[in-house]
């Protein structure tokens, strides 16, 4: 995660120091320092409101160790839609208590607050239903399994399902853990969740589809290829195999092509990462593939996109070599195991 945190207060500062000792081993952390309280590691800002604003797109959760109101009128002007917006946590300057204020589940902000209570000494201050309760959260679900969240609407109603002690009906073909109390494979139920990527299934009345992101590409290209054309090549691929571009988690490719500029570029929009291989790894990698003496003899391996992406997700082709103007894209879909228990971060 991309998080940055706020402080403006001198005690506050000492704070974000070490929540962002804490953060730094697994997460990106930047620190914000208001002008008057500040230190070598931060940068400094006199609006607090304009310095958000121009992080807001790129980060995941924002902390603020300020008074919540402070916190509130920052992000209030620059908010979206539940699916969209980054996790925001207020912690009092004192290190008493540590507040999920937005995107608690989906946002991952509920967790991570709890996450830095244990590690600071504070208290978590946690006021989402489920989590009070203990009870099945569908958003926390489908985030912590890496699943694409079809309907809010539907989730809101289950989550209300849950509240009100109903019974929730679930439906998928992979595999899954033991499931919560809340949910039933049998019987009948007005409500449920459906997870698979059929969009004409629906077993139940009101149903929430949750769609696996567990699409790997495998991307080969000529040198100096833009962004513009690897764009393009891959959602007319996407497009002709009818696979949803949401899917896609990763993208794949040789060594070779670790600094292409395009395939940099297209990752970048599409804000997922870049996995490179050697030609050994490519050419370890058992099945069925596309063979090339031409690519053999430029890159070391017979097939880069089929093989990277198998090598990638673990799984299995469920798109082959197709090339469009010197791009070259496969997919493969990586196995799908259903953890109730997995946590969000």
């Amino acid at each position: 995660m991309n998080i940055a945190i706020f402080s403006v207060t001198e005690k506050g500062r000492q704070l974000s120091e070490r929540a962002a000792e804490f953060l730094g081993g697994e997460h990106k952390v930047s620190r914000y320092c208001f002008h008057k309280h500040t230190d070598d590691n931060a940068a400094v800002f006199w609006n607090m409101g304009s310095m958000v604003g121009r992080l807001f797109k790129r980060s995941d959760a924002f902390i603020f160790v300020c008074a919540c109101g402070i916190a509130v009128r920052a992000v209030a002007p620059l908010l979206g839609t539940k699916a969209d917006d980054p996790a925001v946590i207020v912690m009092d300057d004192s290190g008493r208590f540590v507040i999920p204020v937005l995107s608690g589940h989906i946002g991952g902000a509920n967790r991570l607050a709890e996450l830095l209570a244990d590690a600071l000494g504070n208290t978590a201050v946690i006021t989402t239903a489920t989590d009070v309760g203990g009870q099945f959260s569908p958003d926390s679900f489908a985030v912590a399994n890496g699943l694409i969240i079809t309907d809010l609407a539907a989730a809101k109603e289950i989550a209300a399902e849950v509240l009100d002690d109903e019974k929730v009906g679930f439906s998928t073909e992979y595999r899954h853990g033991g499931l919560p109390d809340e949910l039933t494979e049998f019987g009948i139920c007005r409500t449920g969740i459906y997870v698979g990527t059929e969009t004409d299934v629906k077993p139940f009345d009101v149903t929430l589809r949750l769609v696996p992101r567990n699409i790997v590409l495998g991307i080969g290209c000529k040198k100096g290829t833009s962004a513009e054309a690897v764009e393009t090549a891959v959602s007319r691929a996407l497009a002709e195999a009818g696979i949803d571009a949401e899917r896609v988690r990763e993208v794949a490719t040789i060594d070779l092509k670790a600094q292409e500029e395009g395939l940099l570029g297209f990752c970048g929009r599409r804000e997922i990462e870049l996995r490179t291989y050697t030609a050994e790894e490519l050419m370890a990698v058992k099945g069925d593939f596309d063979s090339s003496e031409f690519v053999r003899e430029t890159t070391g391996a017979d097939n880069v996109c089929e093989r990277s992406a198998v090598l990638c997700s673990g799984g299995k082709l469920v798109l082959r070599k197709t090339a469009f103007d010197g791009v070259t894209v496969a997919a493969a879909e990586a196995p799908v195991y259903l953890d109730f228990e997995r946590n969000v971060l």
